[in-house]
């Protein structure tokens, strides 16, 4: 089944601020892979990191499923059942992801939900990709808190996401240099810039030191980062 429809939602100018509608749903596994660095590498890197650790009966869950290619991807390398759910606050997504977990039999648990008031069950693994950067600042450390007590002893938090630096002018040359890796995957400095301006005060990134500190606050003990191609990083926290 082949979903991906080209990213062209910033071709124009857009009178709102960035969501996960329908216009994005669509196109979003195309936006993923051309406008984040690496990101299927880091996605089986993930699954992998999983997989050495899967047994039957484990749990995963993914914060902002999107449109599931991330668990329809674990799926399919599983030997072991182990139980997949996936929560998404965009029915638009969700949408997405129903009729992709159909089309490739894929055995996931697909709910639509709101982060903040979503009691999390038990598990083992809990994942997110790029999404703690659109989780408002001042509830940020609340949810982070939640996924600790929601592992069991021995769990891991595995998350993506887009960062800052301190330091102002490594922070510009990173965004330069991003930004050229985008138009090189074929967006125009017009879009960009529609896209950036979108953003502004919907995605707010945190520095590495700021995740790492989130996560050691709410209790876990081992934070480390496993991936990093410039402002975009991917860290593992255990809870011992």
């Amino acid at each position: 089944m082949n979903n991906n429809k080209k990213d062209n939602v910033f071709e124009k100018a857009k009178d709102k601020k960035f969501e996960f509608d329908e216009s994005v749903a669509t196109v979003f596994d195309d936006m993923l892979s051309r406008s984040i660095p690496f990101y299927d590498e880091v996605q089986k890197l993930i699954i992998s990191f999983i997989l050495e650790n899967q047994k039957d009966g484990k749990k995963v869950l993914d914060l902002g499923s999107s449109t599931a290619k991330f668990l329809i991807d674990l799926h399919s390398r599983m030997n072991t059942k182990m139980h997949l759910k996936g929560l998404d606050n965009s029915e638009a997504m969700l949408k997405q992801a129903m009729a992709k977990c159909k089309a490739y039999d894929a055995e996931i648990e697909l709910i639509l939900a709101d982060l903040i008031t979503y009691n999390f069950d038990k598990q083992d693994f809990i994942t997110s990709n790029y999404t703690l950067q659109f989780i408002r600042p001042i509830q940020r450390a609340s949810l982070v808190k939640k996924i600790y007590n929601s592992l069991q002893s021995g769990g891991y938090f595995i998350f993506s996401e887009k960062v800052v630096f301190e330091e102002k002018k490594m922070d510009k040359i990173m965004i330069d240099i991003y930004y050229n890796f985008k138009k090189a995957q074929g967006y125009s400095t017009y879009e960009i810039s529609n896209k950036r301006e979108a953003l502004e005060n919907v995605l707010v990134p945190y520095t590495i030191e700021e995740n790492i500190k989130l996560c050691s606050e709410a209790g876990f003990e081992n934070v480390t980062t496993i991936f990093q191609w410039a402002n975009f990083v991917t860290f593992v926290a255990q809870k011992k």
